[in-house]
């Protein structure tokens, strides 16, 4: 019985992972469009020089956003909650990596490099402060 369930359980795991990787991307990307639109943020390509406090901003909500995707995964999951939220922290460092190395020196439109390294830094503790798995307490 064990089994025939495995290819299943694998498979959810597999759909709650990705289920909080768009959920942080849209969210993101959501928030960085209404940004733009209400000028918080320069133009899409122009320079992010004199930014830092939106950038600031940005780190936080993004780090909002990936403790709300990692609580998303982990309550998705189908075992084990807080090995499926470190395994989205650990695809989060991934993926800020690779966009640090990207924009690293590519101009002023990528603003300073405190901000990409702050996005590394954050993404795994992010990911770790998951509360979804904290044992209930029902009465």
């Amino acid at each position: 019985m064990a089994e025939s369930s495995r290819p299943h359980t694998i498979l959810r795991s597999v759909i709650a992972v990705l289920a909080g990787i768009f959920a942080n991307i849209f969210l993101s990307l959501g928030t960085d469009v209404l940004l733009h639109m209400a000028h918080v943020f320069p133009p899409w390509g122009a320079s992010m020089t004199g930014y830092d406090g939106a950038l600031l901003f940005a780190t936080i909500y993004r780090a909002i956003y990936g403790v709300a995707a990692s609580y998303f995964t982990a309550r998705l999951a189908p075992n084990r909650p807080m090995f499926h939220a470190v395994v989205l922290g650990i695809l989060g460092v991934a993926a800020s990596i690779a966009g640090a190395a990207a924009t690293w020196n590519k101009g002023p439109a990528f603003g300073p490099h405190w901000y990409p390294i702050a996005l590394v830094v954050l993404a795994l503790p992010t990911a770790w402060r998951s509360d979804a798995t904290r044992p209930s307490r029902r009465c």
